[in-house]
């Protein structure tokens, strides 16, 4: 395109889920509802986990930080898509948009990582109980989730850097309810090559390197659960990693369909329902999924629970 037909688009149009009116107000209503108890549930966690001395174990640490990174996408996405279910205006500012971009992604990375340190550790408990709080002291959990939080930001920041760098012109109509890389770069009239090559390499080396902690981690879990002779005892140890399995398979399912593929094959219209489910769903109920299986949580749960009752009655 001839640089004297481009223009720099500044400021953008998010054209969200619904542009009918009254699908607009029962979106707002029910995001706002799911955002509520995406807060109160991954806060109760939290709670309840910092509250109970007998959660201060490496699985719960890690859970309490899964909890921070849910409240935090749900936080970058859901406000900016109740704005513009009620406004007039659904604009969003290239600064603003960028930096939505930069801190969806950087949660993202994270959480990733994050489920393949969760999964080392289940490993670790049912293949080698008797040295589990050795082999996953307080420096090891702390070096995986500082690494987690590190890689994750660092990769954001690299995408969002190549994002910024890149020139838009012509329609400035953002096919999503938020700020993400597959739709900005199917805006861009730049040559949008390296920023794919990049996605294929370096977001998916993050990705490879929590999929290799899974796969290995659950084939050595599973191979110990087969050896064992009860099917009770069987039961019990599938048990503790069920909830962090179903976690990995709604996650992992939906941003690979979002992420490893090509840009030309983006299409809001098939891939809201995906966007919707790893954005919002599945940060609202991970904490049912991790407290409803475990009767640790639900005990520390209603002890914080009954703790804040007897405050507020006082």
């Amino acid at each position: 395109m001839d640089a004297k037909n481009q223009t720099s688009v500044m400021d953008y149009i998010l054209l969200g889920l619904s542009d009918h009116p009254s699908h607009q107000r029962a979106l707002f209503m029910l995001f706002l509802v799911m955002y509520l108890v995406g807060l109160l549930s991954n806060i109760s966690i939290m709670t309840a986990i910092i509250s109970d001395l007998r959660l201060h174990t490496p699985m719960y640490f890690l859970i309490g930080n899964l909890s921070v990174v849910d409240i935090s996408i749900m936080t970058v996405i859901v406000p900016q898509l109740l704005n513009n279910s009620i406004s007039q205006r659904k604009n969003i500012y290239f600064s603003h948009c960028i930096t939505q971009l930069y801190f969806f992604v950087a949660m993202v990375g994270i959480n990733l990582l994050l489920l393949g340190a969760m999964a080392y550790d289940r490993y670790v408990a049912i293949c080698n109980p008797l040295h589990y709080l050795m082999v996953m002291d307080k420096k090891v959990c702390s070096q995986l989730v500082t690494g987690s939080w590190v890689v994750g930001l660092l990769n954001s920041l690299l995408h969002s850097m190549m994002i910024a760098r890149l020139s838009f012109c012509a329609s400035n109509l953002i096919e999503s309810f938020f700020c993400d890389i597959p739709p900005l770069l199917k805006l861009s009239c730049s040559d949008i090559s390296v920023n794919e090559l990049l996605i294929l390499t370096e977001s998916l080396s993050v990705i490879l390197v929590s999929v290799i902690s899974i796969v290995v981690s659950y084939a050595r879990i599973i191979t110990a659960i087969l050896s064992i002779n009860s099917s009770e005892g069987r039961r019990k140890a599938f048990s503790t990693c069920s909830s962090h399995l179903i976690v990995v398979s709604l996650y992992y399912g939906t941003i690979l369909f979002s992420y490893i593929r090509p840009t030309s094959s983006y299409s809001f219209e098939k891939d809201k329902v995906v966007s919707v489910i790893y954005t919002i769903v599945t940060p609202m109920l991970n904490p049912f999924i991790y407290s409803l299986r475990n009767d640790q949580m639900k005990q520390a749960l209603r002890k914080a629970l009954g703790k804040c009752y007897s405050f507020y009655k006082f």
